[in-house]
Order: C-alpha cells, then sequence, then structure tokens
C-alpha cells in the first residue's frame, strides 16, 4: 500500500474545508488505476515520527500567521525534523498556504523546512490570501491528487 500523509492545521470552517477538499482527491477515480493509494489525515498538533517515516508522501496545509506558518505545524516539524530528515529525502510533497493578507514569511518558511527535509516537490504549491473560492478548493484537491499519483509511481 503506498501512503501520502495530509498534515494540517485547520482551525477554522474556512481552513476544514480546504483540509476536505485535499482529502476528496482520494475519491478520484482515475488514482485508484494506480494502485491501493491510502490519504491520511494527521493533525499538525499530533506529530508521530514513525508515521512520516512510513509514508511514501505527504501534503502539508497551513495558514499564514503573522507572516510565518501556523505554530501547530511549526511543532510538527520541529518534533520530527531530525528523525525523518535523511531516511525521508527524494519524496515527494506539496503543500498549500491560505493567508489573509500576505503568505511570503510563510512561503519562505516551507521552502526553507522542505529543502532541509530534501523532500522533492511533486506539483506547484497552492498559495492565495483573501477568501477561500471553490477555485482554491479544486486546486488543493488537484495538487494532492498529482502528489498521490507521484508516490504511486
Amino acid at each position: 500500500m503506498t501512503r501520502i500523509l495530509l498534515i494540517h492545521h485547520s482551525p477554522t470552517e474556512s481552513t476544514r474545508r480546504i483540509a476536505d477538499a485535499a482529502l476528496s482527491a482520494a475519491q478520484i477515480p482515475e488514482l485508484a488505476e494506480l494502485g491501493d493509494l491510502e490519504l491520511v489525515e494527521v493533525a499538525a498538533l499530533e506529530p508521530d515520527i514513525d508515521q512520516v517515516l512510513s509514508a511514501d508522501a505527504y501534503v502539508l496545509g497551513t495558514t499564514a500567521n503573522f507572516g510565518y506558518i501556523s505554530g501547530a505545524l511549526k511543532h510538527f516539524f520541529d518534533t520530527v525534523y531530525d528523525h525523518v530528515r535523511e531516511p525521508t529525502a527524494g519524496r515527494p510533497f506539496s503543500y498549500w498556504i491560505h493567508g489573509g493578507y500576505d503568505t511570503t514569511g510563510a512561503e519562505k518558511a516551507m521552502e526553507a523546512i522542505t529543502t532541509g527535509l530534501g523532500w522533492s516537490l511533486a506539483q506547484q504549491p497552492v498559495v492565495w490570501t483573501g477568501a477561500v473560492e471553490e477555485e482554491h478548493l479544486e486546486q488543493v484537491q488537484e495538487m494532492t491528487a498529482t502528489v498521490m499519483a507521484a508516490a504511486a509511481d
């Protein structure tokens, strides 16, 4: 079985909609043709090193808070980083960032952390500010599906 972790912090109704859009990628019929894929939702406040090590790919999600990734996702990386850096290098990933006004610092943080981990960007991240529109949800679903397909290769 190919396991993809969806690691996110979605504390509001609108950010929960984003996570649900990512989860809906698992229902895309074309992905079933790629084999046995499992998309596992992980709360960023509940880091599990073994879970990260056993996954084949990662989809990350965060809000941009005070110019940075959410404290919850930062906590996740702080907990697992040293333990998973070498064994997971090269694995596919992507992410979404939703901000109210600016995502620049959060984008830089995600790039720095994932570069340090050595993960391989499988799809351009979905990053935006303002309201969560249907277009954004579709982009997150597509991005997630692409990461899942990359993990199946």
